[in-house]
């Protein structure tokens, strides 16, 4: 009789408390999230090192970038099955629960771990890029600030380009130029174009004829790189998104089987 009561009163102990044991949680989280940093350590240090400064040495860009979604599937897969599987084994025993019950909650549990990961590893390295662009922008000079600020500098620079380069360029005609193209680069007006076209005329002598085309390539350069730009950043976005999901799904089914052989510890 006293076993059958205690039966229940552990039965409705389970059922009412929560499914959620932050303990676990908060421990696997935040193992998932230094490992996460450790590997993402790693991959950079290997990255730098097959990366060189100079054209037609080292590894080719495409090849790094392979490599780096590569490396950043592996991390989470570790990262966030490491971090699960400590959720599960360390949560809260539940004798009384639904083995039903039991694997949903161990799997929302490992879910829970990796999004708490997910959060401690972004805060982290958020901060880390806020504090190393402050550092760079307060030692930077004022050119290489504009630059930044500018996507098009480039492409500015290049359309007064001239033969007869003058100490004295004519700052306040590029930086006119440069807002014409930030403004509308893909779909530019005729007048603006036009505009372009005399404006190169003045500054490097060249024809109407031969400044008409130098705008024209210049704006059609200069959307191209905004669209390498664009694809380049939907297709590592794209990436990112896979590389989540993979990690949420490995934490939480790493959290259902250290969840299990929790239960399945025998007593002595």
């Amino acid at each position: 009789m006293e076993s059958t009561e205690s039966m229940l009163v552990a039965r409705q102990k389970d059922v009412s408390s929560s499914g959620v044991s932050w303990g676990g949680v908060m421990a696997g989280a935040v193992v998932a999230a230094a490992l996460a940093l450790i590997m993402l350590a790693l991959g950079a240090g290997f990255g730098l090192s097959v990366v060189s400064p100079w054209s037609n040495a080292g590894a080719a860009a495409s090849t790094v970038g392979t490599l780096a979604i590569i490396w950043f599937i592996v991390t989470q897969v570790v990262a966030s099955a490491f971090g699960g599987y400590l959720a599960g084994r360390l949560r809260t025993r539940w004798p009384s629960i639904h083995n039903d019950e039991a694997h949903f909650r161990d799997t929302a549990n490992g879910l829970t771990a990796w999004a708490v990961g997910v959060v401690l590893t972004v805060s982290f390295l958020a901060t880390a890029a806020a504090t190393m662009a402050g550092a760079s922008a307060s030692a930077g000079a004022e050119s290489r600030d504009a630059a930044r600020q500018n996507p098009n500098a480039y492409f500015v620079d290049r359309l007064f380009r001239t033969d007869r380069p003058a100490p004295d360029k004519d700052l306040s005609l590029q930086a006119e130029a440069g807002r014409i193209l930030a403004h509308s680069t893909r779909d530019m007006p005729a007048a603006d174009s036009s505009y372009l076209a005399q404006m190169v005329v003045a500054r490097t002598g060249l024809r109407p004829a031969d400044a008409d085309k130098r705008v024209a390539q210049t704006i059609a350069d200069a959307t191209q790189a905004e669209d390498e730009l664009r694809k380049s950043t939907a297709h590592i976005l794209l990436w990112i998104f896979i590389a989540l999901l993979t990690g949420a799904f490995c934490a939480s089914y790493a959290a259902t089987i250290g969840g299990r052989q929790r239960d399945h510890v025998q007593m002595i």
